[in-house]
């Protein structure tokens, strides 16, 4: 066995290191989420990323005690101010002094003109000193403070605003920590080429569905999806009419799209179309009497609990409930609730968790809710009037069916109790909006509910993605999503803990995928850390050019033509024979050779009595040849003017006239 393992050494010692099956890196867990953490998420020094691990939550005075070791660290010389240095334990301070010049490990002798009595007894007695040295006598004048015992790092200078910045900050981390958003790192899902307006995430959390003003859906599946993040299906619903909502099914089998038009889609889950809804007919005044929409939808939903349901809203003034098995005909039509008779679009509509109940927004700012119990009609439940001073683009029920959350063009989310549903209970102001699909969700938990800002023309802000509290019904978090985009679409994941935020501009689009390593699951965590493969020498398929002289056009034969002729003589139509083309004028108001198309014509011609000899004469000789008979025997009109006929007098010729001029 010796002598083979030094033979296989010395054949191997022939070959380059790069020769034979190389074990590939893998690229750590950690370094991944870190490429994906969000901006504001990492510390202030951005070269101490372990640090914060480490210790995901400091309080202000050890952050600045760390941020002064940083700056120690970098300055060897300024190691007698160093009341903010880190100490190891069970080791002496002259381990620690550096003659050399090197970097400073642990806490640095005091200076020799300050507590030199001690250093002299503590090297007497042999005693270690552990942890950071003592300040300096003339440094605070209180006596009481001399007498304490000083545990943990220094504050920070009093003159410095280093401790109210941080002391924000780490309220903010508090709160979010107790509220558990996920936050610190992000991923997006590009590929459209305008704002997202549409998004829905199915029930199991593994596919994804973001619909586009491009007139695009996009598919993304986590599971088969790697960091390249792409889409691996893109459907044009209808052309030329804009995504505005997608809606899975309870089971996640089917989605729903709405698009700009009147008649709304089924899919399955790999994007291969169903079917779609008829349309009605927009001739028919009564919305009542037609089979379906007859103007562009605005909203739609699928049922929460019945799979074989959904709803829809149109700018016709009606909402509808469609069976999914019957796409000629819908359930239920909804006519709302109208000071004047007429045509008021419905902006938006929901269900409620249990599916027991419908709400619309109205174009007018109005709310209505109508309660599914038999014999239930178009007359609302519940109707709020002027709920909204403009159009409604967002409607969303609590799971106790008592919350209801408005959203709408007039910069506000209110807050309503359906048991007083007179008056809001919260109103929210300062959330600018300018899309009609702005939306507002739940956490989980319920006990946060968040929505999307939109980017006003003149403002710094960007795109916001804000969490209110539902208890104390105040702003909990603002979260900055895009300095340049508006924020439409949000949702949080149950399953997964991730929050969802698409955004946009008239450019470019993408759905935003706010996760946490340590709260998330699945989701985005599965595709970051699924590397792309990479192209191997295998995969290269060389195409083989053919060199076939016989098959240039040159050299082609004719392909044969004779079943062709076959075909073509089967056919009564193309086998008829062609009209003769028209060698002369025709006869009696007819064309052809044969001067019309009637037998008594035929015949009468053939025996002589139809003579045709005005072709071969001269017009104006055939004229002439009546110019006597008619002076001699006037038979029309001579006779009756001949009494009171006047002589004709003929005016002599002027060229004698003009000769002498």
């Amino acid at each position: 066995m010796e002598d083979e393992a030094e033979i296989y050494d010395g054949i191997r010692a022939q070959f380059p290191l790069s020769f034979g099956k190389q074990a590939k890196s893998l690229t750590p867990l950690e370094s991944i989420h870190n490429s994906t953490r969000r901006s504001n998420a990492l510390s202030d020094n951005g070269d101490s990323l372990s640090t914060s691990k480490a210790l995901p939550s400091l309080s202000s005075s050890s952050k600045s005690w760390l941020n002064s070791l940083r700056n120690s660290d970098l300055n060897p010389n300024s190691r007698n101010a160093s009341a903010h240095d880190t100490t190891k334990s069970g080791q002496s301070s002259e381990f620690y002094n550096n003659d050399g010049g090197g970097m400073l490990v642990g806490p640095p002798r005091p200076p020799p003109d300050i507590g030199s009595g001690d250093d002299e007894e503590e090297e007497d007695d042999g005693e270690v000193m552990i942890g950071p040295p003592r300040p300096p006598e003339n440094s605070t004048g209180d006596d009481s403070e001399d007498d304490d015992v000083m545990i943990g790092p220094p504050p920070p200078p009093p003159g410095s605003n280093l401790a109210e910045s941080e002391s924000d900050g780490e309220l903010d981390v508090e709160e979010q920590n107790i509220y558990r958003i996920p936050l610190s790192n992000e991923i997006v899902l590009k590929g459209h080429a305008k704002i997202v307006s549409a998004l829905a995430v199915d029930n199991s959390g593994s596919r994804v569905l973001s619909g586009s003003y491009d007139y695009t859906v996009r598919m993304y599946d986590f599971q088969g999806m790697n960091s390249r993040l792409e889409s691996f299906r893109q459907l044009e619903p209808f052309e030329g009419h804009q995504v505005r909502t997608l809606s899975w099914s309870s089971t996640s089998d089917r989605f729903l799209c709405v698009t700009g038009s009147a008649q709304a889609k089924i899919y399955d889950r790999d994007g291969l179309t169903l079917g779609e809804f008829v349309k009605g007919d927009m001739y028919i005044r009564d919305l009542k009497n037609t089979k379906g929409h007859i103007s562009g939808l605005t909203c739609g939903e699928w049922h929460p609990k019945a799979k074989e349901t959904i709803l829809t809203s149109s700018e016709d003034g009606s909402l509808r409930i469609w069976d999914v098995n019957d796409f000629k005909s819908q359930k239920q039509v909804i006519k709302p609730k109208l000071a004047r008779p007429g045509r008021v679009p419905v902006t938006t509509c929901a269900w409620d968790r249990e599916g027991k109940c419908i709400a619309g927004g109205i174009g007018d700012g109005s709310i209505q809710i109508w309660n599914l119990k038999p014999g239930w009609g178009s007359r609302p439940d519940v109707h709020v009037e002027k709920a909204h001073s403009d159009d409604i683009t967002g409607l969303k029920f609590s799971s106790d069916g008592r919350i209801l959350l408005s959203r709408s063009f007039d910069g506000s989310l209110k807050v309503w109790d359906l048991r007083q549903i007179k008056s809001p209970l919260k109103v929210f102001e300062d959330l600018p909006n300018h899309y009609a699909q702005t939306n507002v969700a739940f956490s989980p938990d319920e006990h946060l509910f968040l929505t999307g800002t939109s980017v006003e023309k003149d403002s710094t802000v960007g795109g916001l993605l804000c969490f209110f509290d539902l208890t104390k019904l105040e702003l909990v978090s603002r979260v900055g999503i895009s300095p340049t985009y508006s924020v439409v679409q949000c949702a949080w994941h149950p399953k997964l803990n991730q929050v969802f935020a698409t955004a946009g501009d008239k450019k470019q689009g993408g759905t935003h995928v706010l996760y946490d390593p340590t709260l998330s699951e699945r989701g985005a965590l599965v595709c970051v850390a699924r590397a792309p493969r990479k192209k191997s020498i295998d995969d290269f398929e060389a195409k083989p050019v053919i060199h076939n002289p016989h098959a240039l056009p040159l050299f082609r034969d004719q392909p044969s033509r004779k079943r062709l002729r076959e075909k073509i003589l089967k056919d009564p139509m193309k086998s008829h024979k062609p009209e003769l083309p028209i060698n002369g004028p025709g006869f009696g108001g007819r064309v052809g050779s044969t001067k019309g198309s009637l037998l008594t014509q035929y015949l009468l011609k053939q025996g002589g009595l139809i003579k045709e000899t005005w072709m071969d004469e001269d017009p104006r000789e055939a004229i002439l040849k009546y110019a006597d008979v008619a002076a001699k025997d006037p038979k029309f009109i001579a006779p009756a003017y001949a009494e009171t006929q006047p002589e004709p007098v003929f005016a002599k010729s002027d060229s004698e006239d003009e000769e002498k001029n």
